[in-house]
């Protein structure tokens, strides 16, 4: 077969012409992004603290630097190893000029998919860049590491900090360091480039000033019509809620119903992403009657909603309304992120009660215990929850976009600057995905419930502690002895699996605690019928995480099955197949109901 490898001294040289016209157009299209950013500058700083958030970046790196400068001697003992390195890289670049073949300095962690251009190793300045770059990021995260005396939140803060400036500064981020950028845009004669700018500009317009990252093509998806389809309907609602009833696929079902808490931070349909992925759909053809709380996309009207708010109105009142349905007193509950920490919450308010209505649980990713909280951690203390409490107090919410933000934020190089490089430099639309859709597809957060929830859980801890107050009610969840199955997953960095863990110890009832593999969400969302993933098994006993672990039995393939069996175990009766709207709550929609359709 014929090399048809394009070589530089065969692509065609560009038209200059057309590449002057471009820059033109690029220049014009870049006026308008940055109009578009100035225009509301004043109204958006004060309405999201982004000065106290830089504030707050320099604040915490500078305490760094005091740590190294208490110790003269140590600070130059990490200039000279940062000036070593960088000796050796140019003494490699030397030899490698003079044609020997030499082994790199540093090079790409495994997965780190910025630098797999080939011209990255063959073309020896691109190489020396990215050495370069490599060898100050290493030199950096080791400053935080190393600095003595240093608290681990802090350190935490700086080490967050850190990853997102050495993110932003990668080689591969901009045009005039980027050989497959620089290819790309000769080869186009820098069409590429207006079309980036272009895109770049409506998203900038699109978010009155922010930028809204431009991660899916949204056109392509639609709630109700690709997305969110399992059939139901809405069977009651109020200023929180919808509840969605969905229709059987068998003719008899579990006697027990099935309550799904979700999380309010996003949208439920999560659970019922497409037919091919939904839990819902999935839950429903096993011979489950579903019921799934869909939460408003609060305003300033839910200013005042916090969460013995969302608790009565969210999941109390859908529990009453289950019960009305179906006639049965006895539930069996589902809670999401934090969907599962406000349905603990509620666990044990209904055990100081002596309230039996939910006779089991499971928690998806839920933490109830904070001590080991996952990266999200970096964004609380007390200034910078007092910062997220000024800026919703102007509005009474919290917009939906400050959280997708920091979601993306933990991982910068996979969900943030590819998309920045891809689209706005390569001018190329993003691929349509209906995980990155539902993404983007925000919920702002009541002032009142949002700062509870920080302040409760992250900041202080209470719940774990027996020391929360819900409704004038001090929760103890070692009153809770219903049995518990509490999924975690193995790359989880907003509720670590470890987190999840030593929460399942909290309890006073049996706890099947099981890790998925995968994170947050591909984790949980993992179809029997094509798992990407297995799943860890075993009795959780007096032991450490760790020992868990390595104690566990992996299984293959989803963990859903199991988990159906374990439902099943527990209350195997079935009863004929109920048809929402048939009961004494008349349907009033079609699901997936009003509220999700609701946009931040």
């Amino acid at each position: 077969m014929a090399d048809t490898t394009e070589r530089p001294e065969t692509r065609p040289a560009p038209d200059f012409s057309v590449l002057s016209q471009n820059m033109s157009a690029f220049v014009e299209q870049a006026g308008r992004a940055t109009a578009a950013y100035l225009k509301p500058i004043e109204t958006r700083t004060a309405n999201t603290g982004f000065a106290d958030e830089v504030g707050d970046v320099v604040k915490t790196l500078g305490h760094v630097v005091e740590k190294w400068l208490a110790d003269p001697q140590k600070a130059m003992e990490a200039q000279s190893r940062l000036g070593s390195r960088f000796l050796d890289l140019w003494a490699a670049t030397l030899r490698r000029a003079q044609g020997e073949d030499v082994a790199p300095v540093i090079a790409p962690a495994g997965g780190d998919k910025r630098f797999q251009d080939p011209d990255w190793s063959k073309g020896a300045v691109f190489d020396f860049l990215k050495q370069a770059y490599l060898v100050t990021t290493e030199w950096a995260d080791h400053m935080v590491d190393e600095a003595d005396g240093l608290d681990e939140h802090t350190r935490a803060k700086a080490r967050f900090y850190v990853k997102q400036i050495s993110s932003a500064l990668s080689p591969s981020n901009f045009l005039p360091t980027n050989p497959e950028l620089i290819r790309e845009t000769l080869k186009e004669n820098g069409a590429n480039l207006v079309r980036g700018m272009t895109m770049l500009a409506e998203d900038v317009e699109a978010g009155k000033g922010e930028l809204r990252l431009r991660q899916s093509d949204p056109s392509k998806f639609e709630v109700g019509r690709n997305m969110a389809v399992t059939p139901g309907k809405v069977i009651f609602r109020n200023d929180l809620i919808e509840l969605i009833q969905y229709a059987p696929a068998t003719e008899t079902v579990l006697k027990r119903p099935l309550l799904i808490v979700p999380p309010w931070i996003n949208k439920f349909y999560i659970l019922d992403l497409n037919p091919e992925k939904s839990f819902i759909r999935w839950a429903v053809s096993q011979g489950l009657t579903v019921f799934c709380i869909s939460w408003v996309n609060p305003d300033e009207r839910q200013a005042g909603k916090g969460f013995d708010a969302y608790m009565h109105e969210g999941v109390l009142a859908a529990l009453d309304a289950v019960s009305r349905v179906t006639g049965e007193r006895g539930v069996t509950t589902i809670g999401y992120c934090v969907g599962g920490t406000l349905l603990a919450v509620t666990l044990a308010y209904l055990a100081a009660h002596g309230d039996r209505s939910v006779e089991s649980a499971t928690f998806f990713t839920t933490q109830v215990d904070f001590t080991h909280a996952g990266d999200l951690k970096v964004y609380v203390d007390e200034a910078q929850v007092q910062a997220v409490e000024a800026v919703m107090k102007t509005r009474g919410y919290l917009e939906g976009s400050r959280m997708a933000n920091a979601f993306n934020m933990l991982r910068p190089n996979d969900l943030i600057w590819p998309y920045v490089v891809n689209v706005y430099l390569k001018g190329q639309a993003p691929f349509p995905f209906d995980l990155l859709c539902w993404n983007s597809d925000a919920t702002r957060m009541p002032a009142a419930n949002h700062s509870f929830y920080l302040r409760n859980c992250y900041l202080e801890n209470k719940l774990s502690q027996g020391t929360m107050v819900v409704d004038n009610v001090r929760l103890d969840l070692g009153k809770v002895t219903i049995p518990i199955f509490n999924l975690a997953t193995r790359e989880d960095h907003i509720a670590p699996a470890r987190s999840v863990f030593e929460g399942s110890k909290a309890f006073g009832g049996p706890v099947d605690y099981v890790v998925a593999g995968s994170g947050h969400i591909a984790g949980v969302v993992n179809p029997p019928t094509k798992p990407k993933y297995g799943y860890w098994t075993g009795e959780l006993g007096e032991r450490s995480f760790e020992d868990w672990l390595g104690a566990a039995t992996q299984n293959e393939g989803s963990w859903w099955p199991y988990w159906f069996g374990w439902i099943e175990a527990q209350a195997p009766e079935r009863v004929p197949a109920r048809v929402p709207g048939d009961g004494p709550l008349p349907a009033l929609c079609d699901a997936p109901g009003t509220y999700v359709r609701m946009k931040a």
